[in-house]
């Protein structure tokens, strides 16, 4: 006797087999909770990067140019855009430049004595003045020992 399937038994069939399919999906996911290292949250689906217009463009004439390598072909002749002259900077405005950083520096420096000279208590001693070591100073300490000493010397009027 020949059986004949009808609608309703392989509706019933194919939701019994869902029940089954997401009783088994549980235990899966059960199971890999309980793996180290792995975190109950599934992983949000990650997005495409979006690639600029020239970056398609490129990547485009790259594959053309590859495929056509492929195939034995000559390489279309790619017409390279006219670059942009390098710029440079003017002597004006690099004196501009080196001007207001000396300006910043020096009002920087002019906050810095203020809050020392204010910070110091005023002692009735001086320190004792440090002893010149026997070996002589080189670059930035040298320049910086020539400026205080120029600085703590009494300016003489020309004649």
């Amino acid at each position: 006797m020949a059986r004949t399937l009808t609608d309703e038994i392989i509706s019933a069939a194919i939701e019994g087999y869902e029940v089954q399919k997401s009783r088994i999906d549980g235990q899966i996911t059960e199971l890999r909770a309980m793996l180290p290292g792995s975190s109950n949250e599934s992983k949000p689906a990650r997005k495409g990067r979006r690639f600029s217009a020239a970056a398609r463009q490129r990547m485009k004439e790259a594959q053309q140019r590859r495929w056509a390598k492929v195939r034995g072909e000559s390489a279309p002749a790619a017409v390279p855009e006219p670059s942009k002259p390098k710029r440079r900077l003017s002597k004006a405005g690099r004196a501009a430049i080196v001007a207001a950083l000396k300006k910043r520096w020096a009002t920087k420096r002019a906050e810095a004595g203020k809050s020392a000279s204010t910070g110091r208590r005023s002692a009735g001693k001086k320190a004792p003045a440090k002893r010149a070591s026997a070996k002589p100073m080189q670059g930035r300490a040298a320049k910086k020992e020539k400026s205080a000493a120029a600085a703590s010397q009494p300016a003489t009027p020309a004649v």
